[in-house]
């Protein structure tokens, strides 16, 4: 199988839902190939352009008997990777990919070691707001996202049942990880993050 008909069996084998951005690629073949490749498949409609270098294999639900609205999350990890940024969901988003928000944001924002950028889609916006490497290495993603998402709630709005929602989101190691990555936060962000892997399972 030659690099241009492997590349093409990849993205038909991605999962319904999956976003890529042509860069992923770029180690397998030329940028030229990647994008002859995306430009048929979009034609025959097996893929869809939602910015610059970057598509979704579009996910068909049965009970809307349509094709669904990509996740702005996974687009702006594409952008990301694209980019080769670090980024950290922040403010709304953080609550809402941990579960303690069920409202969908508007405006997706992310801390970034990248350039302070929008990207408008289908009526909402990402939104990229650059801070030092400092700030975003040095912990894992759900470190990140707990302590972004402990930010957005704010020290009087962290009830028992936010921090035991948490806390049963997370396994032992992942607590434990928490509790170690966290020691430069603010002292009432780690007295919560110490609440919520009190019970280290």
């Amino acid at each position: 199988m030659s690099n241009h008909e492997s590349i093409e069996q990849k993205i038909l084998d991605l999962p319904e839902g999956s976003v890529f951005t042509t860069s992923d690629f770029v180690d397998i073949t030329s940028d030229n190939n990647i994008r002859q490749i995306t430009f048929r498949l979009e034609n025959e409609g097996k893929i869809r352009r939602l910015l610059p270098g970057i598509y979704d294999k579009p996910y068909f639900s049965q009970i809307l008997n349509e094709h669904v609205a990509p996740d702005p999350n996974n687009i702006a990890k594409a952008i990301a990777r694209k980019n080769n940024w670090t980024i950290i969901p922040s403010g709304n988003v953080a609550l809402n990919l941990l579960g303690l928000s069920t409202q969908v944001p508007a405006n997706w924002e992310y801390l970034s070691s990248g350039q302070s950028k929008d990207y408008d889609f289908q009526g909402i916006t990402i939104k990229f707001i650059h801070r030092a490497d400092r700030e975003l290495n040095g912990m894992s993603d759900k470190t990140a996202l707990i302590i972004q998402a402990l930010k957005a709630l704010g020290r009087e709005y962290i009830s028992e049942d936010i921090r035991k929602k948490i806390s049963e989101g997370l396994s032992g190691e992942e607590k434990e990880r928490l509790l170690e990555e966290a020691k430069p936060s603010a002292s009432w962000i780690y007295e919560a993050i110490r609440k919520i892997c009190e019970d280290i399972a």
